[in-house]
């Protein structure tokens, strides 16, 4: 799909300096003395020709001499060089779902370190490897993320700072804060939060808590800009507060939505949506997010990602109004939390390469390709004892028999998640291994 173009530069002509001619003076000389050496000329003219042409009768060349000989070339003549190439800049992207930390994960975090601090890596430790394969991940951080306020569980959230160090370690590099629990601690849990992530590495990037409309945050990654936009549907019922730093962009602000998309496709290449959405616990797409998605992708993002039901949705492929193709995941499901049911335990992990190709002339394309679901299970013993995520590759049917899901759920296997992702997801995009 065609993003942004310009038109090429006039190429300066080289001109080729032309050798300059020598010029001769020719001696006076009288007649006499031509006349008398005429004669001897005469006779050395005849002898040079017979010699001469003993000595001009070509010899014969062998080995590497004659293929030297074969190959020379006149170094005055102009150089052919190869046609230039279109340059081609890849990235590999995933998105995660809802980092969502119930009061039994941290818990179980501070009782790893004695009390002493938190420990949230055993709980994504298994997925290390996996995200490091991407070049770019992102995350919806459900909940707020500090230490200048206590932690929290539901229904109002908030995370200790180290949950947040352990997705970065993890490999999370854009997080999505917009979302229902953004205003769970008022005006200082939104300062706070973003305190935080304001405190961690220059390669982290947040969106979704916006303090001026205008400014787009904006990454690149091997040569291809990206601008990422999140919004939510609600805030569960508490309002902007009048002292925040910071405020979300709801869903139903559609004209401040298309100024922002529209705004994000002058800045960048790639523009990358967030949307906080849906019906929670339904697997079903709602026609609310079928419509707004359409004008998403009309007013030009280019990736649509889904989050908030808590259990996964369908994945589709979008035709935007200028022809360009925007796929949509609806709904990721939860990455990580300690909720109750076999389906809030099913996630996927949207992926997808972004290509860049730019021709001799300065003109470019993007392209988004190789639209994937990658499985991934939440597991917990029984009374959601030791929290972790794996992948649906590495999960077995030894790991669901201990599920602590089936005291409310009842079956739990490896069948069952199955069914549940395929009667969901388009098999197409599912990826297994």
């Amino acid at each position: 799909m065609q993003k942004k173009s310009r038109k090429p530069g006039k190429a300066i002509p080289k001109h080729v300096r032309q050798p300059s001619k020598k010029h001769t003076k020719k001696s006076a000389v009288t007649g006499a003395i031509l006349a008398v050496s005429g004669v001897c000329v005469l006779v050395l003219a005849v002898s040079g020709l017979l010699f001469g042409a003993i000595e001009a009768a070509p010899k014969p060349v062998q080995g590497s001499a004659a293929q030297a000989s074969s190959t020379s070339f006149d170094a005055s003549l102009p150089s052919v060089s190869e046609p230039a190439q279109p340059t081609v800049q890849t990235v590999r992207f995933s998105a995660t779902g809802d980092n969502l930390i119930h009061d039994g994960i941290y818990l179980q975090a501070a009782k790893r370190t004695g009390g002493t601090g938190y420990d949230f890596a055993p709980v994504y430790e298994n997925l290390k490897e996996f995200y490091a394969e991407f070049d770019l991940n992102w995350l919806n951080q459900e909940t707020l993320v500090t230490d200048e306020i206590e932690p929290d569980g539901y229904p109002q959230f908030c995370t200790p700072a180290a949950c947040g160090q352990a997705v970065y370690d993890l490999g999370m590099r854009v997080i999505s804060m917009s979302n229902n629990h953004a205003y769970d601690k008022y005006a200082k849990g939104i300062e706070a939060t973003m305190r935080f992530w304001d405190s961690m590495p220059d390669d982290v990037l947040t969106t979704g808590l916006w303090s001026d409309e205008t400014e787009i945050p904006i990454l690149e990654k091997n040569g291809i800009t990206f601008a990422f936009l999140s919004y939510t549907e609600s805030t569960n019922g508490i309002p902007t507060p009048d002292d925040a730093p910071a405020h979300v962009i709801y869903t139903s602000q559609e004209e401040v939505i298309q100024s922002q998309i529209q705004r994000a496709n002058e800045l960048a290449d790639v523009v990358v949506a967030g949307m906080h959405w849906g019906v929670e616990n339904s697997h079903d797409v709602s026609a609310s997010q079928e419509l707004l998605a359409q004008k998403l992708a009309d007013w030009g993002a280019d990736v649509i990602i889904g989050t908030h039901p808590h259990v996964v949705q369908a994945i589709d492929m979008l035709t935007a109004a200028d022809g360009r193709q925007v796929p949509v995941a609806y709904s990721l499901g939860n990455f990580v939390s300690a909720q109750q049911y076999a389906d809030q335990m099913i996630s996927v992990v949207m992926t997808f390469d972004v290509t860049k190709t730019t021709q001799v002339d300065g003109s470019s394309e993007i392209s988004v390709t190789n639209v994937k679901a990658v499985p991934s299970v939440t597991h917990y013993d029984a009374n959601y004892a030791n929290i972790r995520q794996y992948l649906y590759r590495d999960y077995t049917e030894e790991l669901a028999a201990q599920h602590g899901t089936r005291a409310s759920s009842g079956r739990f296997d490896l069948a069952y998640i199955r069914e549940v992702l395929t009667q969901t997801i388009d098999e197409s995009y599912l990826q297994w291994d």
